[in-house]
């Protein structure tokens, strides 16, 4: 799923270039670096549900990494996770057959690869078995940002029944789940049976199901599968987790240990970065001094910093954002002013 427009981590991320397109941790972009995690694991050639701007980026991602440039259902915009899994699963069983589908967001980071195969397989195995799995992120601080699962009872050694999906906490609630330790960070990734979850649809959200069925009926083919618009529009918007995973009995979830950030904001990329011994991440042309715990990225320019803890300072061609680790969750209300604006700095880079 690649449909995400990333707009806490403007000005680097824009509506044009979303951070699954950018090279924010390593050497390829986020999106390659979801098709590169995939090598071991038994499956095919990776289908990429994203948006019809970014069709371009998304062939040359796939042409990058070795598979056919058509690999692609491009969504007019975007309606959330559930109808973007519905169309990927009506396409996958469209010549009659029936696979297990691991959908897994563009932009997440997982550092230890082998213990995310081995979770995958565990998955595999409870899917085919007509379970409808998802990954619970075992969870290392009491985290504010995130989603939980309360898990409930155990399925087999490793995998519980899904007990509650739970809404991001405050502080308290979230020292609380972290002590109890019953709760999981809700990742977004999940494995089912393509059928399995279009039956879980058709008898809990027909609605979207009838949408992306008709939609799919209406779809161009060429170099992708390109969605019609008018009958995407009339596709109810809604996430898997809402439309049908905290609705029915079939709820799995894998826990999953392997250093995962979802990279949903520049205290994320802080997180997970190289820092020196004053705790700064500097990326790009940076000189900095009397300055600890900050991440300062330059992408065009020298950028010095000087007396100043806590902060991120993030600096473009046409942009430099200047907030603290602590607020930088605030950046989309930056993005919302500048689209209220007009400033075509919001959606795209004008230098």
């Amino acid at each position: 799923m690649s449909g995400g427009a990333g707009t806490r981590l403007w000005p680097s991320s824009r509506s044009d270039r979303p951070k699954q397109f950018l090279a924010l941790v390593d050497d390829h972009t986020m999106l390659r670096e979801t098709f590169d995690r995939l090598e071991g694991l038994d499956i095919e050639s990776p289908l990429v549900v994203g948006n019809a701007d970014h069709h371009e980026l998304i062939a040359a991602e796939l042409v990058a990494a070795g598979y056919d440039s058509d690999r692609m259902i491009l969504e007019p915009f975007g309606r959330n996770t559930a109808p973007a899994a519905a169309v990927a699963a009506l396409h996958l069983t469209s010549s009659g057959d029936d696979p297990l589908m691991l959908l897994l967001p563009a932009d997440h980071v997982i550092h230890d690869v082998d213990s995310f195969h081995e979770a995958t397989r565990h998955a595999c195995e409870l899917a085919a078995a007509g379970n409808l799995v998802t990954f619970g992120i075992v969870p290392t601080h009491p985290e504010t940002g995130y989603g939980y699962i309360r898990t409930g009872d155990k399925v087999d050694t490793r995998a519980h029944r899904v007990d509650q999906f739970v809404e991001k906490p405050d502080i308290a609630k979230a020292q609380e789940y972290l002590r109890s330790g019953d709760y999981l960070w809700n990742s977004g990734m999940f494995v089912f049976r393509c059928s399995d979850y279009l039956a879980a649809l058709r008898s809990l959200s027909p609605k979207i199901l009838e949408g992306c069925e008709q939609t799919m009926a209406a779809a161009r083919v060429s170099n992708g599968i390109w969605l019609d618009s008018a009958e995407f529009a009339r596709i109810p918007a809604d996430s898997i987790d809402y439309a049908v995973m905290e609705h029915t009995r079939a709820a799995v979830v894998v826990p999953l240990d392997v250093g995962w950030n979802d990279v949903g904001s520049w205290a994320a990329l802080w997180n997970i970065a190289d820092r020196d011994p004053d705790g700064n991440a500097l990326v790009g042309d940076v000189v900095a001094t009397d300055t600890r715990g900050s991440y300062i990225r330059s992408e065009h320019r020298l950028v010095t910093v000087a007396g100043l803890d806590d902060v991120v300072v993030v600096s473009t061609p046409d942009a430099v954002l200047v907030t603290t680790r602590e607020k930088c969750q605030n950046v989309k209300e930056i993005v919302d002013i500048l689209k209220d604006r007009d400033r075509p700095e919001s959606t795209r880079t004008t230098d």
